[in-house]
């Protein structure tokens, strides 16, 4: 794959029909809609758009470089794991095409690092054995053997400093109980450079760890895929995992948080929970049952009150403000057992949690931006990721936008994805044209090779009131 020359993004007007689940305008800009060099954290976003390829952009949205692959997320490889070598990233090197995009690993035949230049330097998966469980019945169906087979990694993967990659991927077998003929598991291996399997976790054999009441124990077990008995049923949907690293829980004697232990998290059962890497234990959790949000001002800093469905759950890296919290994007989406309501007006939230005393301490809305609580959601997808001047980066997914927050919630900088496609949706029976961008990362300018391109001059967003499309 060549390297593609730096573009400009431009700040285009396309059409949008049906891709967003709330009521949005049909024409919009996309590209970059402001940028305030005075208070944004300059650096490059890297993002999957829905043309399958990977991009890496600059603060004015201009195209510095392009992967032909994407990633479940794209991973940024640090060059002290690479031998010195900048510019490597985890991506899906094949997969099964669908109908339906269920948000899972089912159709992942094959993952794998590529350099700079488009080069596979490690590939982990067969395309050949790969088979999509959504295609044919799948009662009696042996469970997946991923050496060998289809990878089926989905959500997240990480490399480690060992070299070995952690993997999050799918199992589809039985579980005694369940009234589902197969369910959805979620497994995490440890696959060591020669594709080797070294280490294994398996989410079922942890059901009474998750803080289930029996009620909800009994509704997870009587659960079954809304696409009937010849798909799995995906109980937990487990869409995050992070190795915890270097943290102040634990060089204070935490041994909870030791830095090689895992955190992950449920979108369908609203709990986050750190795996202990030497027992395969839980030993910390939040959720799945939280206090409804009080009525009333916004108190700092308060008890976790209900999350719903939240994604990219990690503890905010040493030198970062706000280091050994954790940081979440909570959805809001339709989620829990039993389901939570939402309300008549959902709105997604960024909350920074102290992991010890599970409170509160940062949170971003919509109305911290001088908006509707409600023009910030995105019932599904989505990331938030703390910079080093203390703001916020944050993938509103659904929606393809991606922008900076200061701490007091001003918007500092304003992307939306020009990339889209027709994007298969589960039930909806046909696809929809969406920009939709699971998960975007900063990168340091210093990560990309000498030389790589970049620009940072303003960008001032005209009044909306005087906004208008040139008739013809």
């Amino acid at each position: 794959m060549p390297k593609h020359p730096c573009k400009l993004i431009a700040l285009s007007l396309l059409s949008l029909a049906a891709a967003r689940l709330v009521a949005a305008p049909s024409v919009y800009p996309t590209g970059v809609t402001r940028y305030d060099p005075a208070t944004a954290y300059n650096t490059y976003v890297i993002f999957s758009g829905q043309d399958k390829n990977t991009h890496l952009i600059d603060m004015n949205g201009n195209e510095v470089h392009r992967w032909s692959a994407e990633g479940f997320p794209p991973v940024l490889l640090d060059p002290a794991l690479t031998g010195g070598r900048r510019g490597n990233v985890l991506v899906q090197l094949a997969s099964v095409p669908g109908t339906s995009n269920e948000g899972n690993g089912l159709r992942n035949q094959a993952i794998g690092e590529l350099d700079w230049d488009g080069t596979v330097v490690w590939q982990w998966g067969a395309a050949a054995s790969a088979q999509d469980a959504y295609a044919a019945p799948v009662e009696g169906r042996a469970p997946a053997q991923v050496p060998g087979g289809a990878a089926r990694q989905h959500h997240d993967w990480r490399r480690l400093a060992n070299g070995n990659t952690l993997v999050l991927a799918n199992l589809v077998h039985a579980l005694p109980g369940f009234s589902a003929p197969q369910v959805l598991d979620d497994v995490i291996y440890e696959v060591d450079r020669q594709g080797d399997v070294v280490w294994k976790w398996v989410a079922s054999d942890h059901l009474d760890e998750f803080g289930f009441s029996a009620a909800a124990l009994r509704l997870v077990k009587q659960g079954a895929s809304p696409r009937g008995k010849a798909a799995p049923f995906d109980y937990l949907h487990i869409n995050n995992m992070s190795v915890l690293g270097p943290n102040r829980w634990y060089d204070a004697g935490d041994q909870r948080f030791h830095p090689e232990n895992i955190l992950i998290d449920s979108r369908e059962a609203n709990f986050i929970v750190i795996i202990d890497k030497r027992t395969g234990k839980v030993v910390w959790r939040l959720g799945p049952d939280y206090p409804a949000p009080a009525r009333g001002p916004r108190v700092l800093p308060r008890p976790v009150d209900q999350i719903v469905g939240q994604h990219d759950a990690h503890l905010i890296a040493p030198g970062l403000p706000g280091a050994g919290n954790l940081i979440v994007f909570d959805n809001q989406g339709e989620a829990g057992y039993p389901r939570v309501s939402v309300g008549v007006q959902p709105r997604s939230r960024v909350l920074e949690i102290d992991p010890v005393k599970q409170q509160i301490v940062w949170e971003y809305t919509g109305g911290d931006s001088n908006g509707p609580d409600w023009g910030f959601y995105s019932s599904f997808i989505s990331s938030a990721r703390r910079l080093p001047n203390g703001n916020t980066l944050i993938d509103e997914g659904m929606n393809g936008r991606i922008f900076q927050v200061t701490a007091n919630g001003a918007i500092a900088w304003e992307y939306i994805s020009p990339y889209f496609a027709a994007t298969p949706v589960a039930g909806a029976g046909r696809p929809v044209l969406s920009n939709w961008v699971y998960r975007a990362q900063p990168v340091p300018y210093d990560w990309a090779p000498a030389g790589t391109p970049r620009s940072e001059k303003a960008v001032t967003p005209p009044e909306l009131g005087a906004y208008r499309v040139v008739t013809n």
